[in-house]
This record gives C-alpha cells, sequence and structure tokens, in this order.
C-alpha cells in the first residue's frame, strides 16, 4: 500500500487490481518484513482482554491469523480488506492453518458491521487509505462494544522514511509518468501529521487518545530486493507499461540506489510509524 490516490473508487480499482495482485505475489517478504510490527500490534491484546477481533486492511491475513493464535479458538477474529485477492489468499492461509479466524472483503469506512460488535479494532498499516478518515473511524466506532481499544500502526512521513521512497527518487529521471505522491491525499503517508490523526479520532468519537513515534528496525532478504521494488509502490507501478531497455535502466539504477540499506544478504530499513491507541466511549 504504497502509493496516494485520489478516492475510494481508485483504492478499489487499484487494491482489485495491479496492486492487490503485487501484494499477493510478494506476501511472504512483506510478512517476513512487518513482522516486527506484527508482533508489535498483536502482543498489545491481552489474551481474556479481548474476544472480538477486527483487523482493519487486513491484507492476506498475517495480522488476524496472529491475533487468533494468540487468544485462542474461543476469539473470534475478523480481517477486512477492500482488495479481492488479498482476502482470497488470507482466507486459503486460514484454512491451511485451521484457524478460527475468518475474513470479509469490505471497505471498512462504509461496511455495515454489527454495532458494538467487537472489543479489539487494530491495524498494521492499513487505515491511511480511507478517503473520508473521520467517516471511517466513525464507522469503527459503531462497531465497537463499551470502551473498546482501539491500536493501529502507521507510517510517519516520507522524510522519516527515506527507504520507502528510495526506488522513486532514483527512478523519476528515467520514468516521466511516475506518479507523484500528492501530501494528504489516501495512501503510505496520509497519517505523517500526529495532530491530523488525533483530530480525526477525536472528530470521529474515540476517546483516551495516545499516538506516539516507534521506529522498528526491520529486514528481509537482499535476493528479494529487485521483485520487492519492481512489483511495488509507484515504480512497481509504472513498470508495468514500461518497454524492456527501460525497464532494465531502472532496474540497474533503483538497486544501486538501496546499497545503503544492504548488509550482506539482507536489506535492513528503519520504519518510522506512529503508534495510535484510542478507546471507545462508554455508553
Amino acid at each position: 500500500m504504497d502509493a496516494n490516490h485520489p478516492n475510494a473508487n481508485t483504492q478499489a480499482a487499484l487494491w482489485n487490481g495491479s496492486s492487490g495482485r503485487a501484494w499477493v505475489a510478494e506476501q511472504q517478504v512483506l510478512d517476513q518484513m512487518f513482522k516486527p510490527l506484527e508482533d508489535l500490534l498483536v502482543d498489545g491484546i491481552r489474551p481474556g482482554s479481548a474476544t472480538r477481533v477486527l483487523d482493519v486492511g487486513c491484507g492476506t491475513g498475517s495480522t488476524t491469523l496472529a491475533a487468533s493464535r494468540r487468544l485462542g479458538a474461543k476469539a473470534h477474529c475478523i480481517g477486512a480488506d477492500i482488495s479481492a485477492p488479498m482476502i482470497e489468499v488470507a482466507r486459503t492461509r486460514a484454512e491451511q492453518e485451521r484457524s478460527t479466524a475468518s475474513f470479509i472483503c469490505a471497505d471498512a469506512q462504509t461496511y455495515a458491521f454489527e454495532p458494538a460488535s467487537f472489543d479489539w479494532i487494530m491495524s498494521r498499516l492499513g487505515v491511511m487509505f480511507f478517503d473520508d478518515s473521520v467517516a471511517a473511524f466513525a464507522n469503527l466506532q459503531r462497531a465497537a462494544s463499551d470502551r473498546a481499544e482501539l491500536r493501529c500502526i502507521a507510517w510517519r512521513s516520507a522524510a522519516d522514511n527515506p527507504f520507502m521512497s528510495t526506488a522513486e527518487r532514483a527512478a523519476a529521471p528515467l520514468l516521466p509518468s511516475l506518479p507523484v505522491r500528492q501530501p494528504g491525499a489516501p495512501g503510505q503517508f496520509a497519517f505523517a501529521d500526529r495532530n491530523k490523526v488525533s483530530s480525526i479520532l477525536e472528530a470521529s468519537g474515540w476517546t483516551g487518545i495516545d499516538i506516539q513515534p516507534l521506529d522498528v528496525e526491520c529486514a528481509f532478504p537482499e535476493n528479494e530486493l529487485i521483485g520487492y521494488f519492481t512489483r511495488l509502490g509507484p515504480v512497481g507501478l509504472s513498470l508495468q507499461t514500461a518497454d524492456e531497455p527501460t525497464r532494465a535502466r531502472v532496474i540497474e539504477t533503483v538497486r544501486a540506489a538501496f546499497d545503503p540499506y544492504v548488509h550482506g544478504t539482507e536489506v535492513r530499513y528503519t520504519a518510522a510509524c506512529w503508534m495510535i491507541n484510542g478507546r471507545a466511549p462508554s455508553a
């Protein structure tokens, strides 16, 4: 979920098309890369304190499945995502794992969740893509039971996350049609401003809001790096229509730009995020 896009229809088309397929193709790499974030998110759930969990923007299901494992078979963990290709993978993984977790293909901004049906709502990098964040978090608040916990991880700014824009900075001279990130638009860095995030949660009815910076070391195998930047983000989108000579030049140039992050057989970088906590009000 790396590029910015202007509205819900565009988001649905993107995640049910090229970006959704790319995340499916890179599922194992992304799960490994973001495992430290998953652990921080799921380890916050106290067994016995939550039995009904909603995972917003669950993607291919790793965080939902992890929550289900932590809480046990008696808990009811549901993952929701707008991407049908990713939800299909999540359901297959649940079946293979014999997990009680379930998944729905839905836009969490508008989906009619059963009121007061969740006591824990969480998201790993999945809440920055709503075209109306206040409406989305208000909808989630309606789905929350009294004093239910909200716990989300979202990216801070692009400036705080240079790794995430390395590919597009390096490729820009070679790809004139490279999509340009629009500040404040739905997308990876839409929650860069902590005050903005706090105001969204306040306006949508959440209480006990606490937003803290989070810096987490992430890594994945170096031999997966080219697949990563040629499939995901603005560069991945642009390369889908690039001719072979251009594609070859981009790959050579962008791979070299990642050299500072390559340490032997690993790619390592710091994920600069917010840990966002809130609570649903009492009735």
